[in-house]
């Protein structure tokens, strides 16, 4: 007999969330172990003092695991333990090589088995890379590094300064004195120029086809790479962009290239937009994305391209929730 462990987190204390979390954490020891039914002899469940809604066991019965003894138990309230999780351990009789399973913001718990997640997503403009990677960190309990904020930033120090974008030269020589930073705070990227949070300021149109200009000078990314680089050499995170793949984290583990068509794109900036309170007819929208997309991908330094070894994903018809499932099992089959 030999005992598996395993843990997972739920980002809600509801009786749904624990029972889709509980079923996703057994089956996957199951597979990954390749064990029957009938080899499994007990599960015992612990979980965090903050999750109330539903016995485990119960989950655990219910998802189909009843053919074995079954029991939870609650654990005391300890001051910086992880939130909201649920550890296992599964008594099984197995002569195989056994694998524990941590799943979610749990598998911070065994740095042991783990390793650190290097995410790389890239696509053009309105592909759905941020909103994605933003609920892909948050399912992961990763950072998701913005890298298009930090062009963004380059492009609203020119416009402050008035420097003209096209003019690597001047662009070179306002970097010098240009201070760009990226804060993380509860796992919500803060981007800092010269002291100031800009987060805000940086999300116009105007200010998404600066960063595309501006991004293209050597200066500009060479210094926004070494940063990003050294994010991602002290963090599991994600990074989201046009070249990070391909030139920012070529030794990523996991890359995927979001695409879409560019009138869906249109649709869903200009929704976007709206929703920022800025009204554009969907033909201008249209236009930028397709002037972007030119800029981005025939630039000399670092253009948008689909690096060899990721996967591509064509969210054209599909929703936000169904990419996000799609990539999040490509992960988990790896990890």
């Amino acid at each position: 007999m030999k005992a598996i462990r395993g843990a997972t987190t739920v980002e809600n204390d509801t009786t749904e969330e624990i029972k889709e979390s509980v079923k996703e954490l057994l089956t996957e020891i199951k597979r990954r172990n390749t064990l029957k039914s009938e080899n499994i002899i007990c599960i015992m469940f612990s979980n965090t003092a903050d999750i109330r809604s539903y016995y485990p066991a119960k989950a655990a019965r219910e998802a189909g695991f009843f053919n074995c003894a079954l029991y939870s138990s609650l654990e005391p309230d300890i001051e910086g333990s992880l939130k909201k999780c649920i550890r296992v351990m599964v008594l099984a009789e197995t002569e195989g090589k056994i694998e524990h399973v941590y799943l979610k913001g749990a598998a911070n718990l065994r740095k042991d088995i783990t390793k650190k997640l290097n995410i790389a997503v890239d696509g053009p403009a309105g592909s759905g890379k941020s909103t994605v990677a933003k609920l892909i960190a948050k399912r992961f309990n990763i950072l998701h590094l913005d890298t298009g904020a930090m062009y963004r930033a380059v492009a609203l120090a020119c416009m402050k300064a008035k420097v003209d974008c096209t003019d690597s030269k001047k662009v070179k020589k306002l970097l010098q004195n240009t201070k760009i930073t990226v804060k993380f705070e509860n796992g919500t990227q803060h981007t800092i120029l010269n002291g100031e949070n800009v987060s805000d300021l940086i999300r116009t149109p105007e200010i998404s086809m600066l960063a595309s200009t501006v991004s293209a000078h050597e200066s500009v990314r060479t210094k926004m790479v070494e940063a990003q680089r050294e994010i991602a050499a002290d963090n599991s995170c994600i990074l989201d962009g046009r070249d990070i793949g391909s030139n920012v984290l070529p030794n990523a583990e996991f890359k995927f290239y979001l695409t879409a068509l560019s009138e869906v794109r249109a649709e869903r900036r200009a929704k976007e937009n709206e929703q920022k309170g800025l009204f554009q007819p969907i033909s201008e929208v249209l236009c930028e994305i397709k002037q972007r997309d030119n800029q981005d991908k025939s630039r000399k330094i670092a253009p948008l391209v689909k690096a060899s070894d990721a996967v591509e994903v064509d969210t054209s018809n599909m929703t936000i929730d169904e990419v996000v499932e799609f990539i999040s099992k490509s992960i988990q089959e790896k990890i």
